[in-house]
């Protein structure tokens, strides 16, 4: 992992707020790691965002203790004013960051940097989502953490598993170009980050961590929630509009596939579509059972269709039809939207027919109306997003042979 342009290949920087019961020891352990199992030249950066204890005395001194690291002060709070203001001013050419409490075990640090330091990866990121992760935590934030990736992964249609461990690593060139399109500077920051980055087509490198949940963790979940819902909303209103430039991104750092993507038969299709088709199908039974209750037979319709449209859309664009990348994805979404609409109002009709026949109707039968008819929808539905939505032009499919073609073959 040495790099052999000489320089500071890595610079580690650990925000920090009110942190002086952990601070000096965490330091400490992280520097003693690095000096005896991180090979490349290394710094690390206490930055500290507006700290008000003993946070401030307690870095300055370890800063004149411990070689290689350094103190950085900012009147400001917020994660992302600190890894914005530490990144921008480093020279090295690897910058990481994690969180001072050190929940994740030190032993992935060099994983998380060597795909960086070599060139094969844009950005590394642990993730405590993957299956030979070994992760100690309550079942609330376990809850609460899987829920939210799930919801980032099938709204923003990306692939990387874990947006919120305090893990990551990017390589300096690659921030420099993504960092002024990132408007967050609070928890919200590196998920922003790391959309921009898929986005654009960036390469994202993900390793399984150990990682124990620090108990006296001063994370507000609600507001946190809260205000990650409304960073979601702004990221994708900024991508639909065009204001963040991935295209342009793209073609400057991003990476094409090895090979033009190719589209399953329509044999396959079917059979994709189908099982995509029964996942969705159990889904929106489930759902509606849970909503009936609470909201009645028309509301809990709507927002059981609602809930399995942006999935089924997101999985039949990847999966049946076998179309990645940001290329028309919020077009294709949107589109898949009106599909659910036409859906819905097959669906609802259906259940307006069974009232009208039948007003004291039971749950199971009003279940087996609305599967039925959105059987039918289903069928439907395929032809709409085979035919409209995800329609293989003839000039894109010589645009994709031509992108992938060896300089000087002929196009057959």
């Amino acid at each position: 992992m040495t790099p052999s342009y000489g320089g500071l290949a890595l610079e580690i920087v650990v925000p920090v707020f009110n942190e002086e019961a952990v601070l000096e020891h965490s330091i400490s352990r992280l520097s003693e790691y690095l000096s005896q199992e991180m090979p490349s030249t290394w710094k690390i950066t206490i930055a500290d965002n507006a700290s008000t204890d003993r946070t401030p005395a307690i870095a300055a001194r370890l800063s004149e203790k411990l070689p290689n690291v350094e103190y950085r002060r900012l009147e400001v709070k917020g994660r992302g004013f600190a890894l914005r203001d530490a990144w921008s001013a480093s020279e090295a050419k690897v910058l990481a960051y994690l969180d001072v409490d050190l929940s994740t075990d030190l032993a992935a640090l060099p994983p998380l940097v060597a795909p960086l330091l070599s060139g094969h990866s844009d950005i590394s990121i642990g993730t405590r989502l993957g299956q030979s992760s070994r992760v100690s935590r309550g079942p609330k934030r376990e809850f609460i953490s899987r829920s939210y990736n799930f919801l980032l992964r099938r709204t923003m249609q990306v692939r990387f598993s874990d947006a919120q461990c305090g893990f990551k690593a990017i390589r300096a060139d690659v921030a420099k170009r993504l960092l002024p399109h990132v408007e967050d500077n609070g928890w919200f920051f590196d998920t922003e980050l790391l959309i921009i980055a898929e986005r654009s087509g960036l390469r994202i490198h993900e390793i399984p961590v150990d990682w124990i949940d620090d108990p006296d963790s001063r994370v507000n979940i609600k507001q946190t929630a809260v205000d990650d819902l409304r960073g979601m909303v702004r990221v994708a209103g900024s991508l639909v509009r065009g204001s963040i430039p991935v295209q342009a991104i793209y073609a400057e750092l991003g990476r094409g596939p090895i090979a033009p993507p190719g589209r399953p038969s329509f044999f396959g299709q079917v059979v994709r579509f189908g099982l995509v088709g029964v996942f969705s199908t159990v889904a929106f039974a489930l759902l509606y059972l849970v909503l009936q209750g609470p909201f009645g037979a028309q509301q809990a319709n709507f927002l059981a269709l609602l809930l399995t449209a942006v999935g089924n859309t997101a999985a039949n664009r990847r999966f049946t039809f076998g179309i990645s990348g940001p290329a028309k994805l919020f077009t294709q979404q949107f589109q898949g939207l009106v599909v659910f609409l036409l859906a819905w109002a097959i669906t609802s009709s259906a259940l307006m027919v069974l009232h009208a026949a039948n007003l004291d109707s039971a749950p199971s039968t009003e279940l087996l109306v609305l599967t039925a008819a959105n059987v039918f929808a289903t069928l439907l539905r395929f032809v709409l997003l085979r035919l409209w939505v995800f329609r293989v032009r003839r000039a894109d499919e010589r645009s994709a042979i031509l992108a992938f073609r060896p300089v000087g073959q002929p196009v057959r």
